[in-house]
């Protein structure tokens, strides 16, 4: 068996191949890291939703009330550290709108069901340099959820 003979041309054939690969591989690892941030953006989102909706439905009057429970949903102090992507609390960065469907109260009202929906909206930045310039610089998230009003009761 004859050993192959290795030419000056093949020499430098791996080093061209990393140098190919690797800024490839190195962008699909950054954007499933980008990905997965903005999925996990989207999830406090929408359980901030979810917490706003529920409170509403106990105490449909107060606007502002649910809007507050939907933003301060994280339990952390202020010398915890937490790794939130998402600054709830920062009315620039996140918009929380609360609609009441129907009447502030329990039941159904001229065949409409009364209820509360809350909209969570957020404009997740994109970190990627070239897919920023791309598809724009921002994704836009949105989570919302919908209780049916369980107090108070209707006159």
């Amino acid at each position: 068996m004859k050993a192959k003979v290795v030419t000056r041309r093949e020499r430098g054939q791996s080093l061209v191949e990393l140098a190919i690969s690797l800024p490839v591989i190195l962008l699909l690892l950054l954007g499933t890291l980008d990905f997965g941030m903005a999925i996990f953006s989207y999830s406090m989102l929408r359980d901030a939703a979810q917490e706003g909706a529920f409170y509403g439905s106990f105490n449909p009057a107060s606007k502002e009330a649910i809007e507050n429970r939907a933003r301060y949903i994280s339990p952390r102090g202020e010398d915890e550290i937490f790794s939130s992507p998402v600054d709830l609390t920062n009315p620039d960065l996140v918009q929380v709108d609360v609609d009441a469907l129907g009447q502030a109260c329990q039941g159904i009202t001229d065949g409409t069901i009364n209820s509360m929906r809350v909209t969570v909206t957020y404009n997740y930045p994109i970190m990627m340099p070239i897919i920023g310039p791309l598809f724009g610089s921002t994704i836009p998230l949105t989570g919302t959820a919908t209780n049916i009003i369980l107090q108070p009761a209707c006159p």
